[in-house]
């Protein structure tokens, strides 16, 4: 495990407020890529050093520091330029590396399907390419270790032609993989079965509601950046209506633009929703400033118009629960109060999202003779369609629909509802 040593810069006095939350989820951070905690180092100036981003003086009272406890790594809860990154590496004599690195880091670590390997792959070569000094070096002072995994040591030695149609490469699979995901898409929509995407803080319970919703089973875990690869399952209400229902990547602040580029295949899920389920947790500290950074995210990623309701999670946590509870499906209720975990508010949440998908769509069951091809074809076609199987010389349909739509199917209503 890695030594490090955790360092914030805050750009005037009214920023200090906002460097400890910042550092805390920078500590998280470290700890989810391997790293040992040693040090937090804050410093409040005017503005940016250009050669090591924070101050000469402050350079000397980390070198020193560094020597004292033995860090084997220094991490900046900020992007550094190249050019900073170089010279604190020589000032320091230890290895530096800046948020982005970091998250670039535990990505490559939490990579398992060959989609999410690419566009790990793809962000980290995007982002070390202006990092090679020049032919020959090849980023040789970094050494391994955290903010070195993902393409792998020989990779690293390439030199940047190799980085380029390296890149070039991994954008036309990932190209194709968007064509695939783009083909899924369409046929679901097809379907005119509705598409709903869980989106919102890393950590924030999307898996755990996800399983929740969907009666699955999937890994969920308290790390940052637990689900990478999207999934999407069927998730049913209880009148047999369904939908899907697509679990993503958690955002976080000051999120990697190489990230965001990287996983556009995966973030077209959520740009192709009818609906947002955005999911925050209620406990953590920064709550508002997390839910405004997944907004932004959204709005970045084209999806801010699509219907979005707020998940507000973790309620076994709070001493209010019963009061929160008891403030859902209100019309003046800024979202809906639930425990993922426990169970508590899921019903309410269903009936909102019911209302919302559906609106005033009901189940019908039709019995329509063979023969009668056209109304079958016309039926399917206007309709959506959950069942359908042959009776002997009928077809019993079980089918979802406004009821002015089954009008002109009326003498074909099986009110005995026997297509189940």
């Amino acid at each position: 495990m890695e030594k490090a040593i955790l360092v914030n810069l805050a750009i005037g006095p009214e920023a200090k407020h906002e460097a400890e939350e910042s550092m805390n989820e920078l500590a998280g951070l470290a700890r989810a890529a391997g790293a040992w905690v040693a040090e937090r180092i804050f410093q409040v100036r005017p503005s940016v050093s250009p050669k090591y981003f924070i101050g000469a003086g402050k350079v000397e009272e980390l070198r020193a520091l560094v020597e004292n406890i033995g860090a084997g790594l220094v991490i900046f809860d900020h992007n550094l330029r190249p050019t900073q990154q170089r010279s604190l590496e020589d000032a320091l004599g230890t290895k530096v590396i800046d948020r982005t690195q970091l998250i670039l880091d535990i990505f490559a670590q939490r990579a398992r399907s060959n989609e999410g390997k690419l566009q790990v792959e793809l962000a980290q070569l995007s982002y070390l390419l202006p990092r090679l000094v020049g032919k020959g070096t090849a980023l040789s002072r970094l050494g391994g270790g955290i903010g070195t995994r993902g393409p792998g040591e020989k990779k690293l030695e390439i030199d940047r032609r190799r980085i380029q149609d390296r890149i070039s490469k991994i954008k036309r699979d990932i190209s194709n993989v968007q064509k695939r995901r783009g083909r899924q898409r369409q046929s679901r929509r097809e379907s005119l079965v509705p598409i709903v995407s869980l989106v919102g803080y890393t950590s924030a319970g999307k898996s755990t509601l996800f399983n929740r919703l969907t009666q699955q089973n999937t890994w969920t875990s308290p790390q940052l950046f637990a689900t990478l690869d999207p999934l999407v399952r069927r998730a049913t209400f209880p009148d047999g209506l369904y939908y899907f229902l697509s679990d993503t990547v958690g955002f976080i602040k000051k999120i990697p633009v190489e990230l965001v580029t990287s996983f556009k295949a995966t973030l077209e899920e959520v740009e192709e929703s009818d609906a947002v389920l955005h999911v925050i947790d209620l406990s953590a500290s920064e709550s508002s400033g997390r839910e405004e950074a997944v907004r932004t995210i959204l709005e970045e990623i084209g999806a801010g118009d699509i219907p979005c309701l707020k998940i507000f999670n973790k309620i076994d946590l709070l001493p209010e629960k019963s009061e929160l509870l008891r403030r859902n499906g209100q019309p003046a209720s800024e979202g809906f109060y639930i425990s993922a975990a426990t169970g508590d508010g899921i019903s309410a949440l269903k009936d909102r999202l019911r209302s919302l998908l559906f609106k005033r769509q009901q189940l019908f069951y039709v019995r329509i003779p063979k023969e009668d091809a056209a109304a079958i074809a016309s039926l399917a076609a206007s309709t959506r369609v959950l069942q359908k199987r042959k009776t002997g010389d009928f077809y019993e349909l079980q089918v979802m629909a406004e009821p002015q739509q089954m009008f002109a199917y009326r003498t074909y209503l099986d009110r005995g509802e026997k297509a189940r």
